[in-house]
């Protein structure tokens, strides 16, 4: 077995040491196979392939597996680490190849819609700021003696919001409060508690954000209307149940998974479980749709469900609708 996982790498080995066992499996991952290679399996598998996607399901003998196993690798070929991630499921970088066997597949086990649930990201995928938020944070500073440029607000912001919170494991408890005041601070050099409170409320309100897809609503109630259920999922503190309401589109989804409620945050699986409990599905019935690559879509694969990375994998929800097999 040793032996011929050196020959074969990691990803075959993967399936070598699955398909020896004689257990009818499902396996999927992210290699750089060439989707143009051609490999003879038997009637007892269907293979569905692209250039990193690979969807399997099989009962075989140890030497067919071994040759199947043997076969996918000698079919790869080499591709940078990031082309190999950012085209996982296969992305429209390939035309699409491999989504429509990917689709197929689902299809095959559930009929015309492929999945039963649809988790959505908040910030950056369903709302995003109606503003820069450099520019809101001098504008109301303004009056609380805030003289930083709207670009140094911007780096010391990033710079801040990127080191570790060494108060708590989570960023965001309850309503977040001293997490926001220590980014407030650091970003502008302004500690004063009333230009705190007044920044915080704002980003409460529909003031400060708006829709990222404008036929949202629509897409959602053809979603709900043919069977399939919705979630928000997302690194939030309490005032996401706010901005949502505010926005007139809470009533959209059947479950809200917010971070600090959940006491787990994205990439942790713990969250998208949460979702898929409060929807009551299986995590492999549901997929998650989100902008952040190592947060959305490594944490809810964690997790075990599917996942599309908005604006590369899919780029409205009228999109994912579709790749979930639901006509709007």
């Amino acid at each position: 077995m040793a032996k011929n996982a050196n020959k074969i790498g990691p990803i075959g080995a993967l399936f070598l040491r699955n398909l020896t066992q004689k257990q009818s499996i499902l396996r999927y991952g992210c290699s750089s196979f060439d989707s143009n290679a051609s490999i003879s399996l038997s009637n007892n598998t269907k293979s569905f392939k692209n250039n990193c996607c690979l969807i399997e399901r099989t009962i075989g003998s140890e030497a067919r597996a071994r040759a199947t196993a043997i076969a996918l690798y000698s079919s790869s070929t080499e591709s940078s680490k990031e082309t190999e991630i950012a085209s996982s499921r296969g992305s429209k970088s390939n035309g699409g190849h491999g989504l429509d066997f990917y689709e197929e597949y689902r299809r095959s086990l559930y009929g015309e819609i492929t999945h039963r649930a649809l988790l959505v990201d908040a910030v950056g995928t369903l709302v995003v700021p109606a503003q820069p938020m450099a520019q809101i944070y001098r504008k109301i500073g303004e009056k609380y003696g805030v003289e930083y440029s709207e670009d140094e607000i911007l780096y010391r912001f990033r710079r801040a919001y990127g080191q570790p919170w060494g108060q708590s494991r989570l960023r965001y408890v309850d309503d977040g409060r001293p997490f926001w005041q220590y980014i407030v601070s650091s970003s502008t050099g302004c500690s004063d508690s009333q230009y705190f409170e007044e920044l915080y409320h704002y980003y409460a309100t529909d003031k400060a954000w708006r829709l990222c897809d404008p036929e949202a609503e629509g897409v959602f109630k053809a979603l709900r209307k043919a069977g399939v259920k919705l979630a928000v999922v997302s690194n939030f503190d309490t005032r996401l149940r706010l901005v949502l309401r505010a926005l007139n589109c809470g009533h959209w989804f059947d479950a809200i998974a917010v971070s600090a409620e959940v006491a787990a945050e994205k990439p942790n699986p713990t969250i998208f479980l949460k979702a898929c409990e409060l929807l009551g599905v299986k995590p492999e019935d549901a997929v998650h749709v989100g902008d952040d690559r190592r947060n959305d879509i490594w944490g809810a694969r964690d997790a075990g469900c599917d996942a599309w990375l908005w604006g590369s994998d899919v780029h409205s929800f009228k999109e994912v609708a579709q790749r979930i097999g639901v006509q709007v």
